[in-house]
């Protein structure tokens, strides 16, 4: 479906119903911070034998408030963001940056073929291409051989799959759950047509878990090497996922369950889902979630948070980057108390409107002292961000309307020295690729693109 046509859908749809993201509202963040307990109060931290006493909770986040520069970002952050949510900061993980299709892919697969017990899949896209194919036939030779595979797809994500993709995984034993059917005749829970599903997880034995942006399509597996000047070659996509290993991931398999529960599936019994975890690293990890028709959008607060508490760098890359009041001050604030602020958006879009809509914020933005840069050589499709060289979050959540208000989403935050500088090393790779937009360039373009900018920027809570 292009981009027009499911604006358009959209736009109809939520215009005759009257509900779902058009009317609902962000939460005020500065409220949640106001009444967020006392940064002084220690945090707790959970391990692989349970919750830390105060005293260790409070010794673990001093060590790693040492290992950068001075900051009270992690405390008072930290204690915002535990106020709206009981997903636990668990210790002694290790994560693993994924950058690209091609390397996530080659986790999965892996993770896949060690899979002893169980595998979890929840995407927003699963197409029927060679990649859907081979991840197709990987699943059915792990199910055939006696490992539990279940597999959650968005209807609206997967709308181009036929339907005889997912009847042929059913037919091999898999468990297979359509989120949220577009024909409301077929749905077997509340139908809201703009509610959808747009994680990325794979659990393996309820020991490793790879989140990200990464969806299961073809497009995320050619690299831009092959691109060549006068060859015209597929668009590379520069995405971005995380595999992670320990305490955390039992909280992303709690998500899955809880979107398999919600959506009426199979009762899954008879699998170690929640099996011992062992520390496997040094990385502090806590595993943002957020589900339709709640009103606390704990991804949201997250972002905004960090943005409001940073004190010396924001490095953020996010696809559709369409931001509410919120952000956009709380982006500005920062450039305005000296924090250095920059941001990667695409240059090359699958989406002329989000293009549009984006660019309409490019003024107040820059006026401020946030340096914007527009991606050159692939389709950008990261959402990551990384915060005073210590807190960075990966995940599936864009900074826009639909994925802040409507959308299941899953985030990783992790507060870990040696990760945030990976996710920097990324950041400049990324920075290298791209084109800055200067104020002076940008107030004098020409009227018209201004016009459309303002106009498109109507209907954002739809794009």
């Amino acid at each position: 479906m292009t981009a027009i046509k499911t604006f358009i859908l959209l736009f109809l749809f939520t215009s005759m119903l009257g509900t779902g993201s058009g009317c609902a509202t962000l939460p005020n963040v500065s409220e949640v911070i106001d009444e967020a307990p006392k940064a002084e109060k220690p945090r707790q931290i959970v391990s692989s034998r349970g919750v830390l006493s105060p005293q260790k909770s409070k010794a673990v986040m001093e060590r790693l408030k040492k290992s950068v520069n001075p900051t009270d970002f992690l405390e008072r952050h930290t204690a915002v963001v535990e106020s709206v949510t009981e997903s636990p900061l668990t210790k002694g993980n290790r994560v693993t940056l994924l950058s690209d299709g091609q390397a996530t892919y080659a986790a999965m697969f892996k993770a896949i073929r060690k899979a002893k017990d169980h595998i979890n899949i929840e995407s927003y896209i699963i197409e029927d291409d060679e990649t859907g194919r081979t991840f197709a036939d990987l699943l059915l030779q792990k199910q055939a051989h006696g490992v539990r595979v279940s597999v959650i797809y968005d209807s609206m994500g997967s709308m181009n799959t036929p339907a005889s993709f997912f009847q042929r995984m059913r037919d091999g034993g898999i468990q297979v759950v359509e989120f949220n059917p577009l024909n409301p005749l077929e749905a077997g829970v509340k139908w809201e047509l703009i509610n959808r599903d747009h994680r990325k997880i794979l659990i393996a034995d309820g020991t490793v878990a790879i989140i990200g942006g990464i969806n299961i399509s073809k497009v995320y597996s050619s690299s831009p090497l092959k691109r060549k000047r006068n060859v015209k070659a597929p668009i590379h996509w520069r995405d971005t996922d995380i595999q992670v290993e320990g305490p955390a991931v039992a909280e992303f398999q709690k998500l899955f369950l809880d979107t398999w529960e919600k959506q009426k599936g199979p009762k899954l019994s008879g699998r170690n889902y929640f099996p011992d975890l062992k520390e496997t690293g040094t990385a502090l990890v806590r595993v943002v979630g957020s589900t339709p028709g709640e009103t606390n959008r704990i991804p949201f607060i997250v972002y905004v948070s960090a943005i409001s508490f940073a004190e010396h760098s924001i490095h953020m890359t996010n696809s559709y980057f369409i931001p509410d009041d919120q952000i956009v001050k709380a982006l500005t604030d920062a450039a305005g108390r000296g924090v250095d602020v920059k941001i990667i958006l695409p240059g090359i879009t699958d989406s002329s409107l989000v293009l549009h809509a984006q660019r309409y914020h490019y003024s107040v933005l820059l006026k401020s002292g946030v340096k914007i840069y527009e991606h050159g050589t692939s389709l950008l499709h990261a959402k990551t961000a990384t915060v005073d060289s210590v807190w960075s979050t990966v995940g599936s959540t864009n900074m826009d309307f639909l994925s802040l208000l409507s959308n299941n989403e899953v985030n990783a935050v992790i507060l870990s020295r040696e990760f945030a500088g990976e996710m920097e090393k990324t950041f400049a790779r990324d920075l290298a690729n791209s084109r800055q937009i200067q104020w002076k360039d940008w107030k004098n373009r020409p009227y018209l693109p201004r016009v459309r900018e303002w106009f498109i920027n109507l209907f954002v809570r739809w794009l």
